[in-house]
């Protein structure tokens, strides 16, 4: 169960067409506490996208892959290892290939070089002796990288999304909409979505230098690629602003309709979602996770491969692959989370709030690729920003940052190098998430700057894990044709969350599912609904004394068996006096 210090009901602002949002009261109410102003910024067709023109560097690269495809040179796309790198890097390969180009790709192993475009991966790229280089879902904190490529007179092309540092890499062209003087309205892009734009753009460079027509090349649909945009920006968890969710709402209508990639469709089979119902949370919590392990365990090629082949039995045998990593990297998980815990518990009782404001985490057995993962789960127990940390190379450590709203890690990070220059050998990231290297023996030192930073930037009510609702539903919105019409109003996301609501219910009957699931059968004025609740305290439930109980929950659609019904999803689950 989440944790919860308190419970808010989210602001309605007051707007000035409320019913114009939508006819349900509920939905009006929902979409207007996310900042949805008007019924326009609800229309997800992709004439509403942002026009490319304000995104600087756009133009400019359009031009230098259209001159690279002129002159047949060679192109080689440097990717990262996660899912937002592994759909950048496959749509990236398959558009090029489509347009004529001479494309191969890179994603550095995290294990043997890190994270980005170093002097070390360039030196494996010239064995493809490349004459542009394009990096993507990363570049913008690789000076020394791309200073090495161009020494060795290869064009540099650095698509990114991320915070860029005090100075930018000296590339051909940087295409970033957070880079300064990049006007783009989205800065919420996902690296998937920059590359898309810049592959829309240089489809269009190439329509007005004739060459698809002189050629006889099919001009390729750009919207036919949106099932990875919307698989990489969902996984990335950027904000769900209103362009970004113009792009996962194309590109989920097209993996319903049966237009997608083989290797998604193969990874929602073994994942049990089905197709023509996939949500954004499937893409989030079930395709993302199983095409991240490959770049958490071993190499992101595999992922890259499933996202690129064409033949379905290849693509099942790839996803097949991944999934088998995904449940390692789950037992991997377990095993860390049991030795985290068992380190703060050392610190002292953990109940009681005995707890830095920063928590820095170290063990020497634990996996590199995991510790990710595992900063996000004490992050979500405990309410703190966490880093955790394992061992690198040449007593390196590698960090990996997650944080909670209102204390910017990134920031933090930076904070720190500026005090202590000599600390950080690499940092970058987002408000919510980074990764960094140290020294093993600098990370005591750390762990005080670390501290203090937190202790600076947060007060008791950032420490407050708050769980925001949408209010309460009455007992004749509990239905299934509502569910189903949340589901449709989507997407929902980072930012741009799942309608939660609260409420008091009879507790019929109680039960134990799986170790710690608690299964439910719930009354509201007659009322009768199924609900679960997962990973409960087994201290506490089920109590056959507690005939009323006070919820926080999500309604969802629930198939099985051929029978499809209403299932509320709890996240917070209380005794309520009678």
């Amino acid at each position: 169960m989440q944790r919860v210090n308190r419970v808010c009901q989210r602001a309605v602002p007051t707007v000035t067409s409320p019913a114009s949002l939508h006819p349900n009261p509920v939905l009006q109410r929902i979409f207007a506490s996310r900042g949805v102003e008007n019924c326009a910024e609800l229309d997800y067709g992709l004439q509403n996208l942002a026009q490319p023109d304000a995104m600087r560097g756009l133009a400019e690269a359009g031009r230098l892959l259209a001159d690279a495809i002129s002159r047949e040179q060679r192109i080689l796309i440097v990717g990262d290892f996660d899912a937002d790198g592994a759909t950048s890097c496959a749509l990236a390969s398959l558009v090029l290939t489509k347009m004529g180009a001479q494309v191969d790709y890179l994603v550095p192993n995290r294990f043997d070089f890190g994270y980005g475009l170093t002097p070390e991966i360039v030196t494996v790229a010239l064995e493809y002796t490349p004459d542009v280089i394009v990096t993507v879902d990363n570049g913008i904190a690789s000076l020394e990288g791309v200073a090495a490529a161009r020494s060795h007179n290869i064009s540099v092309l650095v698509t990114d999304h991320h915070l860029p540092g005090a100075v930018l890499p000296d590339a051909n062209v940087i295409v970033n909409p957070n880079q300064p003087g990049c006007s783009f309205p989205s800065k919420n892009l996902a690296g998937v979505g920059v590359i898309f734009y810049v592959m829309s753009q240089l489809r269009k460079e190439l329509r007005l230098r004739g060459w698809f027509e002189d050629r006889s090349i099919p001009e390729p649909n750009m919207g036919g690629y949106l099932d990875l945009v919307a698989l990489g920006t969902v996984a990335d968890v950027v904000p769900l602003d209103s362009h970004n969710r113009i792009l996962v709402a194309q590109g989920l209508a097209r993996i319903r309709a049966g237009k997608t990639r083989p290797g998604i469709l193969a990874l929602l089979d073994l994942a049990g979602r089905e197709q023509h119902r996939v949500e954004a949370s499937d893409l989030g919590f079930a395709v993302g996770p199983r095409l991240n392990a490959a770049g958490r365990l071993d190499d992101m090629s595999t992922g890259i491969e499933c996202l690129l082949t064409t033949d379905t039995d290849a693509a099942f045998a790839l996803a097949g692959q991944l999934d088998s990593m995904n449940r390692e990297r789950r037992q991997i998980e377990a095993e860390m989370q049991r030795s985290a815990m068992s380190a703060l518990e050392s610190v002292g009782d953990l109940d009681r709030g005995a707890l830095p404001t920063g928590i820095c985490l170290y063990d020497p057995s634990w996996h590199q690729g995991v510790i990710g993962i595992l900063a996000a789960r004490v992050k979500e127990r405990f309410h703190r920003p966490v880093i955790a940390f394992a061992d690198g190379d040449q007593g390196w450590l590698k960090g990996s940052a997650r944080s909670i709203p209102g204390f910017h890690i990134r920031d933090a990070l930076d904070a720190i190098a500026t005090r202590s220059p000599d600390m950080l050998s690499r940092f970058g990231g987002h408000a919510m998430a980074a990764g960094l290297s140290l020294k093993v023996e600098d990370l005591e030192r750390f762990g005080t700057e670390f501290e203090a930073e937190a202790v600076r930037g947060t007060d008791p009510e950032t420490l407050q894990a708050v769980l925001y609702t949408d209010g309460e539903l009455h007992s004749t919105d509990l239905t299934l044709e509502f569910a189903e019409l949340l589901r449709a109003v989507g997407p929902w996301g980072q930012q741009f969350p799942e309608p939660m609501f609260e409420g008091t219910f009879e507790l019929v009957q109680q039960r134990l599912v799986g170790e710690k699931h608690l299964k439910m059968l719930l009354s509201m004025d007659s009322t009768v609904i199924d609900a679960i609740a997962f990973n409960v305290d087994t201290d506490v439930w089920p109590a056959s004394d507690i005939t009323r109980v006070y919820l926080c929950f999500k309604l969802n659609v629930n198939t099985f068996r051929g029978r499809t019904t209403l299932q509320l999803m709890v996240e917070h689950l209380a005794p309520q006096a009678t």
